[in-house]
């Protein structure tokens, strides 16, 4: 396939994506419908990560490459800074796993850490190549003990924002619990202390600002904050 192909191909999906959440919301008008196609919809795209498996690879660049730091764009939920206190933080973990508590950035910086410069893309239309560092989130979840059976992980962030994603999802080599930006810790704008960095998912799923974590069996009906009115729930590219 030409670049050109691929490169209308990857417009005309934002473009897709950009109107699906006015095409959910007008299917989601009947209640009895709304609930039943929220929970196909989110049960489905988790079994269809686990058939495709959680390995494929996302674009990676050079650093001649990079968009400059400041060109990388900021979205903001509620605010740019939520007053996160550096020395009080602590990421609370709960549900269905073994070493459940509240976690330092330095317990998660001492796992392995991994650097990568990947497209993010948001579903407004544009993109840029960024350059970030973290420890994977399966390693994370191998240090609290994630129990074999869990299926989903939901979080939720000090400006109120909340995600959520499916294991496989989590589980991909390049899903990052992500403490550094461009080789420096996260500016409180693009999600001190902590954040998730996913180059496979748009950038709503990648929740900034981390606080909480449940590790659960089953979707909670509370999911994600543009997921629950109305966008993909996959997110994925």
């Amino acid at each position: 396939m030409k670049a050109k192909d691929e490169d209308e191909i990857r417009l005309a999906r934002r473009e897709l994506l950009k109107l699906s959440p006015l095409l959910a919301l007008s299917a989601f008008a009947v209640p009895s419908v709304q609930q039943r196609a929220l929970t196909i919809g989110s049960e489905t795209s988790s079994s269809v990560l686990a058939a495709v498996g959680s390995n494929t690879l996302a674009p990676t660049f050079a650093k001649s490459e990079l968009t400059p730091f400041e060109l990388f764009p900021v979205n903001s939920y509620l605010t740019e800074d939520p007053g996160v206190d550096p020395q009080s933080w602590r990421l609370t973990v709960s549900g269905a796993l073994s070493n459940p508590g509240e976690y330092t950035l330095a317990q998660i910086r001492a796992l392995p850490r991994v650097e990568q410069i990947t497209q993010h893309i948001c579903v407004e239309g544009w993109s840029v190549i960024g350059s970030f560092a973290g420890a994977r989130v399966s390693d994370f979840l191998k240090l609290v003990g994630a129990a074999p059976d869990a299926r989903f992980l939901h979080w939720d962030c000090a400006d109120d924002y909340y995600e959520f994603l499916e294991l496989p999802a989590a589980n991909h080599p390049q899903t990052l619990l992500s403490y550094e930006m461009y080789g420096q810790p996260l500016t409180p704008a693009h999600g001190f202390p902590l954040r998730l960095q996913m180059p496979t998912k748009l950038g709503y799923k990648q929740a900034k600002y981390l606080v909480e974590l449940r590790v659960t069996r089953f979707l909670e009906k509370r999911r994600g904050y543009w997921v629950d009115q109305g966008y993909p729930a996959f997110g994925g590219l």
